[in-house]
Order: structure tokens, then C-alpha cells, then sequence
């Protein structure tokens, strides 16, 4: 009896090694796939960048090849324009300088159906044909979006509707009829564009910040974002609000007002809620013909009966 007790305890000390090695095999396989991803993506940006600099890359028998690899990891979602560090964002300027190379390699060429929709556009970025197990839902009715831009599984793209090249729009967002996602935009979770929003693109300067929506906004009808406006989660824009680094943003309910730097762009600060407003002029002679300007105002910070409207917008869905 002690003897098979031995031979029982050795027998399950050796399965649980081997368990452990199985283990430690995954997570090296796993460290080793990371690091190498993170080694072809450094590679990646190196031969952008040198290509980006160079006075004729298209006299260069590779560029194509990098260029598509580019293309491919961008429609993939695997690099974008912009990323989160921290709290903050942070923009990738190479990820801007291989888009611009793109359109500098690329030739004018026809694509569509001549029956029906066609377009003449540069051959690097044409029109993304859909299949059904990327998950996306593109309802018919002449919407397009670029090779290039990255669209999450659960999107739905109502018709019809433009994404450029650049933009990322993540998982459970809705861009509804008439909206306009800009290159390099970056869209978040569950973010709704209503119908007509713009959301404002920018390839150049390649350091300028793109427009950016973080979860859980939404963005009400003819509404306009614009110039690397940074609006925070929960937020909601009320139908016709337009928000510029030039527009400054008055808070009632905290008392402050909010306003775009050389160094900041403007930001709505998270669950606030803000709807197209005016102020009076003061001087001159708009103060003596009492004439007003635009100018967004919060009016409040959502609370459950905003997040229950929030929540009717997904069960219409």
C-alpha cells in the first residue's frame, strides 16, 4: 500500500511537470510570437519612414511590397494613426507618412460595377469589399469605405456613409446615413454618429493630432468635429453642435470655459452633455445691433435618464 501511494505520488508530481512545462512552452510561444510581431513592426516603420524621405520611392522595386503590408495592417487594425498612453493619446506619425506615400505611388484606376456604382480613385486605396465573417454590417445604398481604414466587427454602417483611409471605428459603433468618418479619425466602442455628423480627418502636418472619440459617445445629428478635437467618454453632442480648436466651450455646470492651446487641443471632458449655444457681443458694432455668435455650452453631465436614451438608440438597433 505505501509503495502504490509512492508510485501514485510520483506518477501526478510528473503529470503536473509536464502540465507546467506545457505552460511555460505556451507563454514563450506566446513572448516569442509578441516580440517577433513587435520586431516586423519596427521594420515595418523603419522602411516607411525611409521611404517617406526619399526623393523618388517609387524608383524603388520594394516600396509596393512594404507599402501593401502597411495597407494590410492597417485595414487589420494592427497599427493605427493614434493610441492610448495612459490617460492621454499619442499620434503615430508614421502611420500618416505611409498613408501619404500611398496616394504619392498611387495611379488613378477604375473600380464598381459600370452597371451600377463605380468610382476613379487612386489604385492604393479603393473601395473594401465585405465578407460575412468580418462581422460588419454595410446596409446597401452607396456607402464606401477605403482599403486602409479599420472597421471592428459588430460596426454598422448605415447608407450612405463614408469612412477614409486611416480612420479606426471600434467594436459596437453605428455611423449612420449621410455621417463622414475623416482619415485618420479614431471612433470608440458603442459610439453612435448620427445621421450627417462629421467627423473632421487630417494627413497633414503628420504630427497634428486626429479628431478623437473616446466609448460611449454620442454624436447628434449635423454635427460637425473637427481640427483634433478630443472628446471624452460618455459625452454627448446634441443635434448641430460644432466643435473647433477656435470654438471655446462654456461649462455652466462647473463654471469653466474650455478652449483649444498650441500645445492642447479642445476636449469635452467625459458624460458631458453639450448643445449648440450663443453669446452676445460686448464691443463695437455687434454689441450696439445685439447681434450673438455661436458657441457650444454644457448644460449638464449625463445622468441616468440620458444613458436611458443612450440605451433606446441600442435596443433600435
Amino acid at each position: 500500500m505505501h509503495n502504490t501511494c509512492l508510485a501514485c505520488l510520483f506518477a501526478v508530481s510528473a503529470s503536473a511537470f509536464e502540465h507546467a512545462i506545457a505552460i511555460c512552452d505556451g507563454r514563450d510561444a506566446r513572448a516569442l510570437a509578441g516580440a517577433t510581431y513587435a520586431a516586423s513592426m519596427h521594420e515595418l516603420k523603419t522602411e516607411i519612414e525611409q521611404f517617406a524621405c526619399a526623393k523618388d520611392p517609387g524608383r524603388s522595386p520594394r516600396v509596393r511590397e512594404v507599402f501593401l503590408q502597411f495597407r494590410a495592417a492597417l485595414t487589420e487594425g494592427k497599427i493605427r494613426a493614434a493610441e492610448r498612453s495612459g490617460r492621454g493619446w499619442v499620434v503615430n506619425s508614421w502611420v500618416k507618412q505611409g498613408i501619404l506615400l500611398g496616394f504619392q505611388l498611387g495611379e488613378l484606376s477604375e473600380t464598381g460595377d459600370r452597371a451600377g456604382l463605380s468610382f476613379v480613385d487612386k489604385d492604393t486605396f479603393p473601395p473594401r469589399q465585405w465578407r460575412v465573417e468580418e462581422r460588419v454590417r454595410v446596409v446597401p445604398g452607396g456607402s464606401s469605405v477605403r482599403l486602409g481604414a479599420y472597421v471592428a466587427p459588430s460596426v454598422i454602417c448605415m447608407p450612405p456613409m463614408f469612412i477614409n483611409v486611416g480612420a479606426y471605428v471600434d467594436e459596437g459603433a453605428m455611423v449612420d446615413s449621410h455621417a463622414l468618418v475623416g482619415s485618420c479619425a479614431q471612433i470608440g466602442k458603442r459610439v453612435h454618429l448620427s445621421a450627417a455628423a462629421q467627423i473632421g480627418g487630417v494627413l497633414e502636418p503628420v504630427n497634428a493630432r486626429p479628431v478623437i472619440i473616446e466609448d460611449d459617445v454620442l454624436i447628434g445629428g449635423n454635427s460637425g468635429v473637427y481640427e483634433g478635437t478630443l472628446v471624452r467618454a460618455g459625452a454627448v453632442l446634441g443635434a448641430g453642435t460644432i466643435l473647433t480648436r477656435g470654438t471655446p466651450v462654456h461649462d455652466i455646470v462647473r463654471g469653466q470655459v474650455y478652449r483649444a492651446t498650441a500645445q492642447t487641443p479642445l476636449e469635452i471632458p467625459e458624460n458631458a452633455v453639450v448643445v449648440p449655444g450663443a453669446r452676445g457681443v460686448t464691443k463695437g458694432k455687434a454689441a450696439e445691433w445685439n447681434l450673438s455668435l455661436y458657441t457650444p455650452v454644457i448644460v449638464k453631465y449625463r445622468d441616468e435618464k440620458t444613458a436611458g436614451g443612450v440605451e433606446l438608440e441600442d435596443l433600435l438597433r
